[in-house]
């Protein structure tokens, strides 16, 4: 009798799934793509396309989307990728995040203003301030990193005593440091003599900024109020580096102890995690962010003023981050982008229009509160994950219950053991 043998090389491969890290790293690549391509888009079409507009064109994109509301948006999307790697990627509930806000926007005011020439200080690096103006003006490139480094200090110094705790304690203790540290701002304009923060009056102006600290006329020449589309393209480069920074430690593996520690404490701890570095690092890295934010914000407003720093705004970056999808860094800057828009242009125009119609006098946008708490109780109810999840926190929110038998069959397993 014969045998018969079969050719390995006529037998088709077995297809295998492409590992995880590469479907991750190709979305992640599709996404940054196309929020680089909207980007350019929308600063190609306000630099040169907007102007040959008809009136009317011209006057809807004034209206419903201002470049100002724009680069104000961009503002909160750094401080949401910012409180995004705090609460999605290590899972801690942070409700004083303002905090960080305000010392980077403070930052600015103390290092690219007439300030501190109160108290006969002058010194200029790269700055586009006179140089015979007093106090202390250093480039603004610079100062970001000064004011990413203070609030990751800070941001040491207010984690190290309080991420001992777990869960409600440890948002009640961050919500009190986020109500503390803007009261020190607001009463600060005379603590022991020393004037900190100018009190209620704020810092005003900011020295003006340029693309670049030296070079041709066309990069460094220093902006006005009105350029706007190049102060868009330099915050969204701040943007790209912030996300870019997200991804790179989410994939590593300092990234991987903070999604231990949120999935699981106690396990990540068994398992060699350091708890207690890897949270203040966490923290650090959050508050960087949130300096970054505070000096674009006050670039953006040419000034620091102590009243704009309330608790809402925590509250605000929160409901970003759940409503985009928590752990997802694309997912939050569509969060943030969306609600930003929202408050500050889509409520208030909105108002105008139906008031006009209707002659009625309803504040709108005194209803924004409404509106969030109504969009994340229906977001808690339908989609817990978030419009734009992880892909590991879809799979473990839409994970099925288990049923009365398979409860009562893992039971009888553990009687058996």
């Amino acid at each position: 009798m014969a045998s018969t043998t079969i050719d390995a090389a006529a037998t088709p491969p077995t297809p295998t799934a492409p590992p995880s890290h590469e479907v991750v790293d190709r979305t992640n690549r599709r996404w940054a793509l196309g929020f680089a391509i909207a980007a350019l888009g929308l600063w190609a079409f306000y630099k040169f396309a907007l102007e040959s507009m008809p009136g009317g064109v011209q006057d809807a994109f004034q209206t419903w989307l201002p470049l100002t509301a724009v680069n104000e948006a961009i503002v909160w999307v750094i401080c949401a990728i910012g409180l995004n790697i705090v609460v999605g990627y290590a899972g801690l509930l942070d409700l004083g995040f303002v905090a960080f806000w305000a010392i980077g926007g403070y930052c600015a005011g103390w290092f690219m203003s007439f300030f501190l020439g109160q108290y006969d200080i002058t010194f200029h690096f790269l700055s586009a301030a006179p140089p015979t103006q007093s106090g202390i003006h250093i480039n603004w490139w610079i100062v970001l990193a000064i004011a990413g480094a203070v609030c990751a200090f800070f941001g040491i110094l207010i984690g190290a005593p309080t991420l001992r705790l777990k869960s409600d304690y440890l948002a009640i203790v961050t919500l009190g440091f986020g109500e503390i540290i803007p009261q020190v701002f607001v009463n600060g304009e005379d603590i022991a003599g020393f004037n900190l923060s100018n009190g209620t009056k704020g810092i005003t102006p900011l020295d003006p900024i340029t693309a670049l600290p030296v070079g041709p006329e066309a990069v460094s020449r220093p902006l006005g109020p009105f350029d706007l589309e190049t102060k868009y393209l330099l915050f969204a480069l701040i943007v790209a580096f912030c996300v870019f920074v997200s991804l790179r430690i989410r994939e590593g593996r300092l990234g991987r102890a903070w999604l231990a520690i949120r999935e699981d404490e106690l396990a990540a701890s068994m398992m060699g995690v350091p708890l207690m570095r890897s949270k203040l690092a966490a923290y650090a890295v959050g508050a960087f962010m949130g300096g970054l934010g505070g000096v674009v914000f006050a670039i953006h407003v040419n000034g620091v003023f102590a009243d704009r720093f309330n608790f809402s705004i925590s509250i605000i970056l929160l409901a970003m981050v759940v409503l985009g999808g928590m752990g997802n860094v694309w997912g939050v800057m569509i969060g943030a982008l969306g609600l930003a828009w929202i408050n500050s242009t889509f409520l208030p125009k909105l108002g105008e229009t139906v008031n006009d119609a209707l002659d009625t006098e309803i504040n709108f946008p005194s209803y924004n509160f409404l509106i969030f708490g109504s969009i994340l109780v229906l977001m808690m109810l339908f989609r817990r994950e978030g419009l734009f999840p992880e892909t590991r926190t879809r799979e473990l929110v839409q994970e099925p219950e288990r049923t009365e038998l398979e409860d009562m069959h893992a039971d009888l397993e553990g009687d058996v053991r």
